[in-house]
């Protein structure tokens, strides 16, 4: 009885765990990550037809004409576009071939990471989102929180950790003890901001302007916060328009033109991990420099960011293993312990 109860449960409903980020979104399907895809959207504005979501609309960006409008429908980590972010979530729903293989479609439970630093009403529209999308049962999950687990630092212990996940919209920083955000700094300084500050600094020093797409290939494949960092990424060539003759223009640059281009949004996030610490009540900074800092997110992958982050604090900063997914792999088990975490927000 008990089998026959548990299978029309799971016939019925389904539960799915989703990273909604800034430039990424993560969504995870019966313990496996079944869409990591860009969180964008591209759409006919004459027929308001969506014509492509995630990677394909990436490569339509900066290359469309006025028929054809790119939508980033999150901000700063939190929905900016409601109408169009339920639009681009319900597509990357289609994408999960266990749910829409159905002959019903099942109702769904969600657990949703926000950011630590969002209103009361950025969460109601998180929420109202995902009722609108079939959602029976809405579950919330701070950032901070969701890295930490899914990193496999244990929560729930009378133990403090400190955990830094910078992502494509917010930087976050969290004091985790006993299940809970002791402490917590969320500045919006990120991924999506080091691109901006790439482009800046190409167009004021070269008078080359280039498209937000070659400024994250340049952030990825060579982006550095320091001089000394091993192994050294070789030169990348790069192609723009020459403000001053208009014309199309190709150079190459090196991994130490992105050292003083990003050094001012760095200085921030050194600013807001110190802020954190300096709120930490005494007994958890000592277990914290026993432990040390845990870094996760894109934006942790910038060459010599963790060494610059130790020399500043005075601790020991590690990589957590597979920091893209470390959010998303979290929110997944929450999903599957609702019941144990006390601290999902419903």
């Amino acid at each position: 009885m008990e089998l026959a109860i548990n299978f029309m449960k799971n016939f019925f409903s389904q539960g799915i765990a989703i990273d909604l980020g800034t430039a990424n979104t993560l969504i995870m399907y019966d313990d496996k990550v079944v869409v990591d895809l860009p969180s964008i959207i591209a759409i006919d504005v004459r027929t308001k037809r969506i014509l492509a979501v995630g990677e394909e609309a990436k490569q339509m960006q900066g290359k469309t004409h006025e028929s054809i409008k790119i939508y980033k429908p999150l901000k700063d980590g939190v929905i900016a576009d409601y109408q169009i972010a339920e639009l681009m979530i319900k597509e990357f729903i289609k994408k999960i071939p266990g749910i829409n293989n159905k002959i019903f479609t099942p109702s769904l439970t969600m657990v949703i990471c926000i950011p630590s630093g969002i209103t009361e009403v950025e969460k109601r529209a998180v929420k109202d989102s995902a009722q609108h999308l079939n959602a029976k049962e809405v579950y919330l999950i701070e950032e901070p929180m969701a890295a930490a687990i899914g990193s496999g630092i244990s929560v729930t212990k009378a133990e403090g950790n400190m955990i830094i996940d910078i992502g494509g919209g917010t930087t976050e920083c969290g004091v985790i003890a006993l299940g809970g955000i002791v402490c917590r700094k969320s500045i919006k300084i990120a991924g999506d901001v080091f691109n901006n500050d790439i482009a800046y600094f190409l167009r004021s020093k070269y008078n080359l302007y280039i498209g937000e797409r070659t400024a994250e290939r340049i952030k990825i494949k060579i982006g550095a916060v320091m001089d000394s960092i091993d192994p050294i990424p070789e030169d990348i060539h790069i192609r723009g328009i020459d403000l001053t003759t208009g014309k199309p223009k190709e150079m190459n640059i090196s991994y130490k033109e992105t050292i003083p281009a990003l050094d001012k949004s760095i200085l921030r996030i050194e600013d807001a991990v110190m802020e954190t610490l300096s709120k930490t009540p005494p007994e958890l900074a000592a277990d914290i420099y026993k432990t040390g800092i845990y870094m996760a997110g894109g934006g942790a992958l910038l060459r010599g960011l963790d060494t610059r982050i130790s020399n500043k604090t005075g601790l020991s900063v590690f990589l957590v293993e597979d920091p893209l997914r470390s959010v998303v792999k979290g929110t997944g088990v929450a999903l599957k312990n609702i019941d144990k975490f006390t601290f999902l927000m419903k």
